[in-house]
C-alpha cells in the first residue's frame, strides 16, 4: 500500500515530511542510508542489510539493491577471508552474516568464489562449535557455557540451513543436526499452554536465572521470540520436505502464530516486551517494536508461502498500521526514524522481569528498523 498523507499527521512527527515516497520499505531503506550506519560483521549491521535487500528487490530498487551489495562484498577479501572475524572466537551472533552473503552468492549466478570460500569458513566452524550435552550449541564460548538462547538459533541455523540446501542438500547428518538445535529449543523453553517460548535455558542448571527442573529462562521475551519465530519461517524455505524434520518444523512455527495471535495486545495491534502473564500491561511493561515488526513479517510472508492461512492476515495488518503511526518519527528533510526498540536483551543478567522493563530504548535501533523493512515488504506485496 502506498503512503498515506494523513499518517505525517501523527504525533509522532517532527513536520510534515515534503515528500511521499511510495513506499515505507524503501523510504526506510533510504533513510537508513542517509544516516551511514556502519558497515560491518555485526549481526545488526546484517539485519539491516538484510532489510533493505528485500525492500530493493520486492521494489526492483537498483540503487538499493546495489548499496546491499557492495556493503557485503567489501565484508569479504577476494581471497575468501572475512574481514576482521575470528574463526576461533565462538559466538553464534557472528554466523548471521553468512545469510547475506549466500544471498548475493545466489542472486549473482553463483559465480562468487569468494563468498564461497567465505560461507565454508562460517560452516566450518560449526563443526567446531562447542555443545552441550544433547548437542545443542552454546550460545557463546566462553560466556554463557551450555546456554542456548532463541536468539542463536536466528543468528546460525538459517544459516546452516541455506548453506547445506546450496551445497551439501544429500547430507542427512547436517539436516537432523539442524532440526535438533530447534527440538532442543521446543523441549526445555516451550509453554505448551501460551505456546511461547522463554528467552533460552541453561542445560548445566547452574545460571542464576535458570529454572532448576527446566533450565529455562523465567521470561518470555518478544525480540528473542521474533528471532525464533523467522528462524523457523526462513528454514522452512530449505528444509527438505520429504525429511521427518519438516514437519516438526512446521508444527513448531504454526503452534507458535497461534501462541501470538492470541498474546497479541487487542487494543494497539502490537506486543509487549514481556509476554507472559501477568506481566502484558503490567507497571513498567510496553509495546516494543522490534518484535513487533518481527511477528507482522511473519505472519504475512507465513500466509503468502502458505504455512499460514489467512486468518493471520488482519492481526498483521492492524500491527503494520499501528506501527507505521506509533514507531516512526517524519523529519523535515524527507527521511524517517524508527523509534521504540530495546537496545539489548541479554542472559547475562538475573533474568527478571525488572531486568527486562530497565533497559533503555534507542532511536534507529538496526535490530528493529531492519525488522520493519522486511515486514513492509511484504505488506507492500498485498
Amino acid at each position: 500500500m502506498r503512503v498515506s498523507t494523513v499518517l505525517l499527521t501523527s504525533a509522532t512527527a517532527v513536520a510534515a515530511a515534503p515528500t511521499t515516497p511510495d513506499f515505507f520499505s524503501t523510504w526506510m531503506a533510504a533513510s537508513f542510508l542517509s544516516k551511514k550506519h556502519p558497515i560491518d560483521n555485526h549481526y545488526v549491521s546484517n539485519v539491516i542489510n538484510e532489510g533493505i535487500t528485500k525492500a530493493a528487490t520486492v521494489h526492483k530498487n537498483a540503487t538499493l539493491l546495489s548499496w546491499a551489495s557492495n556493503a557485503i562484498s567489501s565484508l569479504v577479501l577476494a581471497n575468501g577471508t572475512i574481514n576482521k572475524w575470528d574463526p576461533y572466537y565462538y559466538s553464534l551472533d557472528d554466523i548471521r552474516t553468512g545469510n547475506n552473503m549466500l544471498y548475493f552468492w545466489n542472486q549473482g549466478g553463483r559465480k562468487e568464489k569468494k563468498y564461497e570460500i567465505a560461507a565454508a569458513s562460517l560452516r566450518a566452524q560449526l563443526d567446531r562449535f562447542p555443545r552441550n550435552a544433547e548437542g545443542g550449541f552454546w550460545h557463546r564460548s566462553p560466556t554463557y557455557p551450555n546456554q542456548m538462547w532463541l536468539d542463536g538459533i536466528y543468528m546460525a541455523d538459517q544459516f546452516y540451513a541455506t548453506y547445506t540446501s546450496y551445497f551439501e542438500p544429500n547430507n542427512i547428518t547436517a539436516w537432523n543436526d539442524i532440526v535438533l538445535q530447534f527440538d532442543l529449543i521446543e523441549k526445555h523453553t516451550r509453554n505448551h499452554t501460551s505456546n511461547l517460548l522463554a528467552h533460552g535455558y541453561d542445560s548445566s542448571k547452574v545460571a542464576t536465572w535458570a529454572d532448576p527442573v527446566t533450565g529455562a529462562s523465567p521470561h518470555v521475551w518478544d525480540r528473542a521470540v521474533g528471532w525464533y519465530f523467522i528462524a523457523l519461517l526462513e528454514t522452512l524455505q530449505v528444509y527438505p520436505k520429504e525429511l521427518p524434520g519438516y514437519n516438526r518444523l512446521k508444527g513448531y512455527y504454526t503452534t507458535l502464530a497461534t501462541g501470538l495471535k492470541a498474546a497479541q495486545d487487542k487494543k494497539t495491534g502490537g506486543w509487549w516486551l514481556v509476554m507472559d502473564e501477568p506481566y502484558p500491561g503490567a507497571k513498567g511493561n510496553y509495546i516494543e517494536s522490534s518484535g513487533t515488526a518481527m511477528f507482522t513479517y511473519g505472519f504475512l510472508k507465513g500466509v503468502r508461502v502458505g504455512l499460514l492461512d489467512k486468518s493471520y492476515k488482519a492481526p498483521a495488518v492492524k500491527a503494520y498500521k499501528m506501527m507505521t503511526d506509533k514507531f516512526i518519527t517524519y523529519h523535515t528533510n524527507g527521511t524517517l526514524s524508527w523509534e521504540g526498540t530495546v537496545s539489548v536483551g541479554s542472559l547475562n543478567s538475573n533474568g527478571s522481569y525488572e531486568y527486562y522493563i530497565g533497559v533503555p530504548l534507542g532511536q534507529n535501533d538496526g535490530k528493529g528498523a531492519g525488522a520493519f523493512m522486511m515486514a513492509a515488504s511484504e505488506y507492500e506485496q498485498l
